[in-house]
């Protein structure tokens, strides 16, 4: 993409001629599915609603944070609260690529009831190459299904449109800017959320065991972002592993779960390189963890593996 006002207006075009009707939009508070709203709203106007999923698997305070981002980005979007719907649909469920397929399911559900209420049969997602790339587009093979392009079950009542497809995520950021998109530069967060942040089963408890130790990991990184001793990384988080290792609390032994902590660096998503992160960040991190959760967190590690051959989520 060399200009990104042109791609706005090219774009606009063709979701005028792509939508004759109505629409909903898939839109998680993240950069990409945040442009295909605003884009999707700006060519269909009150023929668009822009549909925010509360799945049970958000950080700390993310409903909250994505309203005020969306009225920021002067966008209208209608919160749709579905935990019970997807904690059901994981239940029991460890591998990865069967929880990504699940969720990708559990989300067209929720879309297709609402698109029925509002008489859409048209669903617009903020799918990037990357996205496609990695689900085994491009005569690749399937590195990990996105939720929003394998997930995707073949029976879907809605036909999709997907306007930043061909898009790249330093590419997105470029559009971001030029849509007046508050802090176009901030942290993506994967569209199944914690549930590839908890390795292994998920349940509620360990939801949210994972939602506390991420959320310390965002503070402190933040913290040292905005004093200007640390640049600020593409993303940081925390991983709670399928792991029970022996922990001391006090004069008591216990036995807890494992956390991986992971800071990477990346431009486009495609690669990423592990931050060598200050030994006393990670001391901080540590210790926190430890604290908030005593008895249920004995050990946390630092993930130093680039991508490839990692990818960026453990799952």
């Amino acid at each position: 993409m060399r200009d990104p006002a042109e791609f706005h207006r090219a774009a606009v075009e063709r979701l005028r001629a792509e939508v004759p009707g109505r629409a909903v939009v898939a839109a998680s508070g993240g950069i990409d599915s945040t442009e295909a709203a605003l884009l999707t709203q700006e060519a269909l106007g009150d023929r668009a609603r822009a549909l925010f999923v509360d799945t049970g698997l958000l950080r700390a305070g993310e409903v909250e944070r994505v309203e005020r981002f969306f009225s920021e980005s002067h966008l209208g979007a209608t919160v749709v609260p579905a935990r019970d719907r997807f904690l059901s649909a994981l239940s029991g469920v460890v591998d990865p690529e069967e929880k990504r397929r699940r969720i990708g399911e559990a989300f067209v559900r929720v879309f297709e009831a609402e698109a029925a209420k509002f008489g859409a049969d048209v669903l617009v997602q903020g799918t990037i190459a990357p996205d496609w790339i990695e689900s085994g587009g491009a005569l690749r093979d399937t590195i990990k299904t996105h939720h929003n392009v394998g997930g995707l079950p073949k029976d879907l009542a809605l036909r999709i449109v997907e306007p930043l497809r061909d898009l790249y995520k330093d590419e997105v950021r470029l559009l971001a800017r030029h849509l007046g998109i508050p802090d176009p530069d901030r942290q993506p967060f994967p569209g199944p959320g914690l549930a590839v942040r908890v390795s292994g089963p998920v349940t509620p408890e360990r939801v949210e065991v994972a939602r506390r130790a991420n959320a310390i990991v965002e503070e402190e990184v933040e913290r040292r972002v905005a004093a200007g001793t640390l640049p600020r990384p593409w993303q940081y988080f925390a991983v709670l592993l399928p792991v029970r290792t022996v922990g001391v609390a006090g004069d008591n032994r216990v036995y807890g779960e494992a956390v991986s902590v992971r800071i990477v660096e990346s431009t486009d998503a495609m690669t990423a390189t592990a931050v060598a992160a200050p030994t006393e960040l990670l001391r901080t991190i540590a210790e926190r963890i430890t604290r908030d959760l005593t008895g249920r967190v004995t050990r946390v590690l630092y993930d130093v593996t680039d991508k490839p051959p990692a990818t960026i989520e453990w799952e």
